[in-house]
């Protein structure tokens, strides 16, 4: 499918839907009365013009169509659809697809995405004070900086202003694992522990499922989050509590489900069995939306994740890949850029691609050096792949 295509193949896939008596009329019935008015919206598009824009046939949805109809489905979304501005919009083209399909409040079905990791547990470190986007985060209004765990320089977008930015802050601290261009920028590095040289507690992004990481290695190098809290908390005067403490607040916000696993007590183990969080206690479906896909001589730029990478750790991709038919050699190095700035990286060839598309790894050295600092329509998320690139050898 096209770039940016996926809000009109789900709008696509749920007027059809409709059109083949497909959908769980009972859910809709009792959970989306308001299903009519989000099939009217489908029946905006004009079929065989966005079919074309998009890639994709009516063979095509046919074939989705049959294997989802009738059956236990869960579509699992990954971070790509939110990389545009309006990517809000796509995830509620998906939900509604989902809901035409009767999909909610049922086991083995459903719409998955990155969630909040931290529903449903108090936190005892929460305070009120000022805060900032991350998104595009001036740290030159800041004399003292401290990353802990991540890659500004390299995983934020924008590159070029982040440094900018970066280079008026005073003092610069890196709590990290890994060397890296922020570390290499930062005046102390302070070496932290893994998740294997420590005692932890983690939840998911994605269920109700929680961890408990017991120590399981000595290490004499590095600090672990809590013992860096706690020497900086002694040195202000700042009250903090035991570790084993702060442990046992979190596990007591889960509870041992019929086969021995923890899970997070006030989480669902089935999303919305109990109905909706609007006030009606209905699904709403997306009611509008304002985009097209633009046809010019620039390409779309594609930033998944790399099976070989976790963003900018570990094995780190140095490539940009293109379809074959483009007409650069294997090897050979260009030039991308935008309007915030450019790379340049040897060629690879992949036939997935359509001819009017880039793919760059996150966690490739200037990848960022492309994207925008603005934030998106819904969520002040980051907007990775909203720039079209041009080339040039």
């Amino acid at each position: 499918i096209a770039p940016r295509g996926d809000i009109f193949l789900a709008l696509l896939l749920s007027r059809f839907l409709h059109i083949e008596s497909g959908c769980d009329m009972e859910f809709l019935n009792e959970y989306a009365t308001e299903f009519e008015d989000f099939y009217e919206l489908t029946q905006s598009i004009r079929i065989k013009a966005t079919l074309d824009a998009i890639d994709v046939t009516l063979g095509d949805i046919g074939k989705i169509l049959g294997m989802v109809k009738g059956r236990r489905v869960a579509i699992v979304c990954g971070t790509g659809i939110q990389k545009y501005a309006h990517g809000s919009d796509v995830l509620r083209a998906i939900d509604g697809f989902a809901a035409m399909l009767g999909l909610f409040g049922k086991e083995g079905c459903g719409v998955s995405y990155l969630g909040d990791s931290k529903l449903g547990i108090e936190s005892p470190f929460y305070t009120k004070a000022r805060r900032v986007s991350k998104v595009n985060t001036d740290f030159s209004k800041f004399e003292t900086v401290v990353v802990q765990g991540a890659n500004p320089l390299s995983q934020m977008p924008d590159s070029r202003r982040v440094r900018a930015s970066m280079q008026g802050v005073k003092n610069l601290v890196y709590f990290g694992l890994y060397e890296n261009e922020t570390s290499a920028m930062a005046d102390l590095i302070i070496p932290a522990k893994s998740f294997l040289e420590k005692s932890d507690i983690r939840t998911s992004y994605s269920s109700s499922v929680m961890h408990v990481m017991k120590q399981q290695i000595e290490s004499q190098i590095g600090i672990s989050e809590y013992e860096f809290s706690a020497r900086l908390c002694n040195n202000f005067n700042i009250d903090i509590l035991p570790q084993e403490e702060y442990l046992e607040h979190f596990k007591s916000f889960g509870e041992k489900n019929g086969e021995g696993c923890l899970h997070v007590k006030s989480v669902e183990s089935i999303p919305y069995r109990e109905g909706f969080d609007s006030d009606d206690g209905e699904f709403l479906f997306l009611d509008e939306f304002d985009f097209s896909i633009e046809k010019d001589e620039k390409f779309h730029l594609i930033t998944p994740k790399s099976v070989h990478s976790l963003n900018s750790q570990f094995r780190r991709e140095r490539f940009v890949y293109l379809h074959p038919s483009m007409g650069y050699k294997e090897g050979e190095e260009i030039e991308l850029y935008t309007n915030s700035g450019s790379v340049v990286l040897a060629v690879k060839h992949d036939n997935r691609l359509r001819e009017d598309s880039v793919l760059i790894y996150s966690g490739t050295p200037g990848v960022n050096n492309l994207t925008t600092s603005k934030h998106s329509h819904e969520g002040k998320c980051a907007i990775y792949q909203e720039n079209k690139v041009e080339i040039r050898k």
